[in-house]
């Protein structure tokens, strides 16, 4: 396995500031997480402030419990017991609760959050635990019900769980049946290939379908058999446990719900001031938390001092709202721009794993920290990989293609290597001919309309049909060349559904256990051998 660097297209110029150019956007955040001050700096923080978050012990009680039913490995206990006590310092990341893990990112992530967490270690001398946040309170079912793979033909294919939600809820909610689980597993199993690993695989996701009656469950399962290994800490943030712990920073938000306000808009006039978008909806009356009612996930906003939804289903004072969530904790729940500071409450947070479009959002939250008397972390940018097995390498190297080429320049580097294969060049030959046919035949039609008018329009149509039978020979010539290329033009076609399927990067589509049909469970590890040191850069693997 080699591990080269390379750059990959951003998808936020914000966060591609952040991360190239921190001097650019230094007033939009914190500390730079490039800098060792910024990290001593942090955890004297952290040691100061440790009376200002959720006891430790309790916190360490609940996720003990989530971690036996889902996550039960000896090293997580170890990570476990090494949280409970004064002093351990935490790395923490999130996703969603996609589909079998949903796409190669939720693994990067976990990879990153693992390997900061040891070099935090290493670099303060002092116990660093690493965290995944699965974000189970959210409700965008359509975002996490599907995942990707590559068919034999390099066609991508989605494996999609077709369980329909009733009410708008979260996805740690929504029940998903047996014969649901079947249906997607049966999609995935005949769409990976044969392979020594297959029914190992098909096992695993078996046993956690069997294990589940949600796809959060699912998820966390299946990252404990990727990770728990190597002392992984997982919650869930819909977990009711969780939930009543929170309910004094829950209370904190709502009593101060009219100063937290002020400090999203202000932070989100200096980013659009910068000239970048916003990547999450702020909004004057928006009380940035939901209330769950019924089963639908309600975003509340204030209204002549009330708390309420868009449609006006449900109204509370302050004190009323206070008081459900006194009795009913499990009703409340986070949105993007509150549960940072939630994450805060709970964790000796050193730094939080972000993707791209994350560092965009976190951005709008810098100031609202201090209300709550927290302080935003450190925002470590997700490591990034794409993965080229040796064949696909090959067809590069054969057809002289580097990664950005693939990236950049793909369709015009296909048609030029197509085109250098015919005995003359296709494009100059018939642009030579259209041009040499309309220069002898615009001197006839003026000629004709000397014998009668009427005849121009017609030669102008005469002429019109000719160019677009020039133009179809062209095309006809084209697809015999094609043909006559058929095998190599397949590599081609290989390389870009391999690196870049659905004009995505690779890590933001495909599932994980496609490349572990291929190359076994064992190149998670073989990752992190060989990526010995946390960098914000692009890196290619080459298996």
């Amino acid at each position: 396995m080699n591990v080269v660097s390379d750059s990959l297209k951003s998808g936020s110029a914000l966060a591609d500031d952040y991360i190239n150019h921190f001097s650019q956007v230094e007033d939009l955040y914190g500390d730079d997480f490039r800098m060792e001050e910024s990290w001593n700096r942090r955890a004297e923080w952290l040691d100061e402030s440790e009376g200002t978050r959720i006891d430790r012990a309790a916190l360490v009680a609940c996720l003990r419990q989530y971690n036996n039913k889902h996550n039960d490995h000896k090293e997580v206990h170890k990570s476990l017991d090494l949280l409970e006590q004064t002093g351990t310092l935490a790395v923490v990341g999130g996703q969603q609760s996609g589909l079998f893990t949903g796409s190669l990112l939720v693994v990067y992530k976990a990879l990153t959050i693992i390997m900061a967490a040891k070099e935090a270690q290493e670099k303060l001398q002092r116990p660093v635990v690493p965290v995944f946040w699965i974000a189970g309170e959210d409700h965008d079912w359509d975002e996490v019900n599907h995942t990707y793979v590559m068919t034999p033909e390099l066609k991508v294919a989605r494996v999609k769980m077709d369980a329909a939600p009733g009410p708008r809820g979260s996805v740690s909610h929504i029940k998903v049946t047996p014969e649901k689980w079947k249906q997607s597993l049966d999609q995935l199993a005949a769409l990976l290939p044969d392979s020594v690993n297959k029914p190992e695989i098909l096992q695993l996701l078996n046993q956690a379908a069997e294990e589940s009656g949600n796809l959060s469950d699912a998820f966390a399962k299946l990252l404990g058999r990727l990770f728990g290994e190597l002392g992984l800490i997982l919650l869930d943030s819909a977990d009711p446990a969780l939930r009543q712990l929170e309910i004094p920073v829950f209370e904190r938000m709502i009593k101060q719900n009219d100063e937290l306000g002020p400090t999203y808009q202000a932070a989100a006039a200096r980013i659009t001031g910068h000239g970048y978008p916003l990547q999450a909806d702020v909004t004057a009356d928006g009380a940035n938390l939901f209330y769950i009612y019924e089963g639908n996930r309600l975003l509340l906003q204030k209204q002549n001092g009330s708390f309420t939804d868009r449609k006006g289903i449900v109204n509370f004072t302050k004190e009323e709202l206070l008081s459900e969530l006194t009795n009913h904790p499990e009703r409340f729940s986070n949105n993007v721009l509150t549960r940072p500071l939630m994450q805060e409450s709970l964790f000796p947070v050193l730094c939080t794993v972000l993707g791209q479009g994350e560092i965009s959002y976190w951005a709008i939250t810098k100031d609202a920290f201090p209300v709550l008397g927290l302080k935003m972390p450190i925002l470590l940018p997700r490591m990034s990989f794409t993965l080229v097995h040796g064949t696909l390498r090959k067809y590069m190297e054969h057809f002289g293609l580097s990664f950005q080429d693939v990236q950049h320049r793909f369709d015009d580097a296909r048609q030029n290597w197509l085109n250098a294969q015919a005995d003359f060049d296709i494009d100059p030959r018939f642009e030579e001919t259209r041009n040499a046919f309309e220069k002898l035949y615009e001197p006839l039609i003026r000629e004709l309309g000397t014998i009668q008018h009427g005849l121009i329009p017609l030669g102008e149509k005469n002429k019109d049909k000719i160019l677009e039978q020039i133009s179809y020979l062209e095309r006809k010539t084209k697809q015999a060349l094609e043909k006559q290329h058929e095998a190599a033009l397949r590599q081609w076609e290989q390389i870009y559904v391999s690196l870049f399927p659905m004009s995505k990067p690779q890590e933001r589509v495909y599932n994980i256990f496609y490349y572990i049909n291929r190359y076994g469970f064992g190149w998670i590890n073989d990752i992190l051998g060989s990526c010995t040191r946390y960098t914000a850069e692009h890196q290619i693997i080459e298996m």
